[in-house]
């Protein structure tokens, strides 16, 4: 007689990494356990990690493609430090991930990949699955690839089409370790493959193999539930950081009643907010494809000029190659947004990894005297209003904004909440009409100058990089209408700090240690801080958004504290200008890995300023 199922256990909180080649669709397997744990109501967040290789050799280590996510019944920071669960689709996958992988956590290995020529192609002298390397985990051996060629057979698609559907095999035994509905994912594959139902049907086979295999074959001790988050109500959308940027792109024309334009060049990892708003052309949006970094960012500049909402996208390289087009946009004082989404660098880098270290190029890298606000979002939810706070200021200043991203947020996602747009204030923007009161640099309360609409008569004026004159606009060289109108771009920057909120600080107002940071390191700083303070330190975060100008109460915040820690993901770009502005000892704690900070390197950081166990 076959024993009852066993109740699943509850647990708070997991994290699951798929991982496998770049084409075994492990970043699709990872979107649809996320999507299916997001209906079910837990808070989440994740992690995609691509190969940076473009099509590298299958089976080898510069191939592999990772997804991990995090799910939880409580809050979520972070996509967490450690997989409890990693699912590998070859040795590649196994060799590149197995240090990552909790002591005692859950390996899920396809076995038919498992032969001497992948065993030998990534460096394993004996097959793990047989020399006892993996004693300290509990291994679950799984003829993945076999049995997914076996549950299709029938549908003739041959071996390759057969073998493309085994990460659907791989979702479904985890959708049943976890105790998840197959509903999500069905209703994906339908609407995927409409006019191919082979193919609908091969993955749905697939997905059900999977699931049925952890159901029928007793390998496993359990299975796990995850409870449902207590998360204010509402209506959530799983969304990217990218997804997120260009919805509040999106929002913010509609908010000013502006056509939005944007000016792009494909480059990783940006390029998805291209694509997102290519989508929106039935909306009025207008995507241009150009040639170059330089050419994306003057067609961007021309359409300033002439009246639209308008953004360029990047990432470190092409911001070098803006570098003199937005300078020109300075100088004539246009709105414009740059969006760097930052990557690992110098030069190429590493285009598919994370990094911060694009802040002192926003802060100044161009010629002559030439600041620009700068805003940097600290998660994939925040990019929203990032994105419509820097259009704002750009609007209203008439400026150029730099909106710094990073490819952790990018390309993370976490549980968003859609808001009710008419609690977002609008955007006030007046185009000068009347000729007879119009003067190219008069300056409104924000020293702002008129926007003037080219062709509308008797509003001509002079345009370019060269010097202007204060209020007329005409062409100067004189040594102190320089001097002047260089402080007064100076001052026009610096008063956009007035508008801003007061800086909220996570804990006390004064203590031993302030944790400082930006963008996307919020979520790991937030949960080592929490943890420090658990454990009974005088520990608090400071979290910004505005990086430039800064935050007018930063300077008496820092003063409230003994000492100051600045992770970055840099070698110490923030705690330099921290250092240099308020003569705080700001001590940097840096990482340039291409991956973002764990919590429990906070929390160690953290003990390690403050000298404790």
């Amino acid at each position: 007689m076959q024993a009852a199922p066993q109740a699943p256990e509850t647990v708070e909180s997991v994290v699951i990494r798929f991982a496998g080649d770049s084409g075994d669709g492990m970043q699709l397997t990872g979107t649809q356990f996320t999507e299916t744990s997001a209906l079910a109501g837990n808070d989440l967040a994740t992690f995609p990690d691509f190969p940076a290789e473009i099509r590298a050799p299958a089976g080898s280590l510069a191939g592999v493609s990772g997804f991990q996510v995090h799910i939880s019944s409580n809050e979520v920071f972070t996509p967490g430090d450690e997989p409890d669960v990693l699912v590998a689709m070859n040795p590649a996958a196994l060799k590149a991930n197995l240090r990552d992988l909790k002591k005692g956590g859950t390996l899920i290995l396809d076995t038919d990949q498992f032969n001497d020529k992948n065993l030998t192609r990534v460096g394993y002298a004996s097959n793990p699955l047989e020399d006892g390397s993996l004693s300290n985990y509990h291994v679950h051996k799984v003829d993945i690839s076999g049995i997914t060629i076996k549950s299709i057979e029938e549908l003739g698609l041959g071996q390759r089409a057969a073998v493309r559907c085994k990460n659907f095999f791989a979702l479904g035994l985890v959708y049943w370790m976890y105790n998840r509905t197959l509903d999500h994912t069905l209703g994906w594959i339908d609407a995927k493959f409409p006019g191919k139902p082979e193919v609908a049907d091969a993955n749905r086979r697939a997905l059900k193999a999977g699931y049925h295999y952890g159901e029928t074959v007793e390998v496993f001790a359990h299975t796990y539930s995850v409870a449902q988050a207590e998360i204010e109500p509402g209506v959530y959308k799983n969304m990217s950081g990218n997804e997120a940027l260009a919805l509040g792109l999106m929002a913010a024309a509609e908010l000013s009643g502006l056509d939005l334009f944007l000016g792009s060049y494909p480059i990783t990892p940006a390029s998805d907010i291209l694509h997102a708003l290519s989508r929106h052309k039935h909306m009025g949006v207008r995507t241009f494809q150009a040639e170059d970094e330089i050419a994306a960012a003057a067609a961007a500049v021309g359409a300033a000029f002439a009246g639209s909402l308008a953004v360029t996208t990047t990432s470190g390289p092409g911001m070098l190659l803006k570098a003199e087009t937005i300078n020109l946009a300075l100088m004539m004082e246009l709105p414009l947004l740059i969006i760097d989404v930052q990557r690992g660098g110098p030069s190429t880098g590493l285009p598919t990894k994370t990094e911060q270290s694009d802040l002192l190029m926003a802060m100044y890298g161009r010629n002559g005297e030439s600041p620009i606000p700068i805003i940097a979002p600290r998660s994939p939810g925040d990019c929203f209003y990032a994105a419509v706070e820097a259009a704002r200021i750009a609007l209203e200043s008439m400026t150029p904004v730099i909106l710094l991203s990073d490819g952790y947020i990018a390309n993370g996602a976490e549980p968003w909440k859609i808001p009710d747009m008419s609690k977002i204030a609008p955007i006030a923007v007046k185009f000068h009409t009347d000729p007879s009161t119009f003067k190219p640099y008069a300056r409104n309360e924000f020293l702002g100058r008129p926007w003037a609409i080219p062709g509308t008569p008797g509003l001509e004026h002079r345009i370019g990089g060269l010097e202007k004159e204060n209020v007329s606009g005409n062409v100067s060289y004189t040594p102190e209408n320089h001097d002047f109108m260089s402080r007064l771009r100076a001052e026009k920057v610096q008063k956009v700090a007035d508008r801003y909120q007061p800086s909220e600080l996570y804990g006390d107002a004064s203590g031993d240690l302030l944790v400082l940071g930006w963008g996307g390191t919020f979520g790991a700083i937030r949960a080592g801080v929490k943890t420090a303070r658990e454990a009974g330190l005088k520990v608090s975060q400071l979290h910004l958004r505005n990086m430039n100008p800064l935050p007018n109460d930063l300077g008496d915040i820092l003063k409230q504290f003994k000492r100051v820690l600045v992770p970055e993901l840099n070698l110490g770009q923030l705690s330099q200008i921290v250092r240099a502005r308020y003569l705080v000892d700001a001590k940097p704690y840096t990482k340039m890995q291409g991956k973002p900070f764990k919590e429990i390197e906070i929390f160690h950081a953290i003990k390690a300023v403050l000298e404790v166990n």
